[in-house]
């Protein structure tokens, strides 16, 4: 089954492409993800401010900055992943150290 990780952060001190990749836990659970053959795909999302959100509201078009919600962590990234299982799926989201400071939200993707 598919499952979707979004890799979510307050973004206050949030570590640039350079960092992540010169980082041992990150570039491990990379690895780790390699290794099990379960990527699908992933993507680091730009800045919470780079977003635009689009609603359709009684046939009319509404176009704002920003993100969907108010919210103290936003989706800064996402990771597919093919799993066996939901427990497989949680054990590599458990994994990111994303984990350790923000969170990471696991999705079952309809199929």
């Amino acid at each position: 089954m598919k499952y979707v990780l979004l890799i979510c952060d307050d973004e206050v001190d949030a570590p640039t492409n350079e960092q992540l990749a010169a980082d041992p836990v990150h570039t491990e659970w990379l690895a780790d993800l390699d290794r099990r053959g379960r990527v699908s795909g992933m993507a680091r999302l730009r800045p919470v401010e780079s977003a635009t959100t689009v609603r359709v509201r009684q046939g009319e078009t509404l176009i704002s900055d920003g993100p969907f919600a108010e919210t103290k962590d936003f989706v800064g990234g996402v990771v597919i992943v093919d799993c066996a299982n939901l427990d497989e799926a949680v054990a590599i989201a458990a994994g990111h150290p994303y984990a350790h400071r923000g969170c990471v939200e696991v999705r079952p993707v309809w199929e």
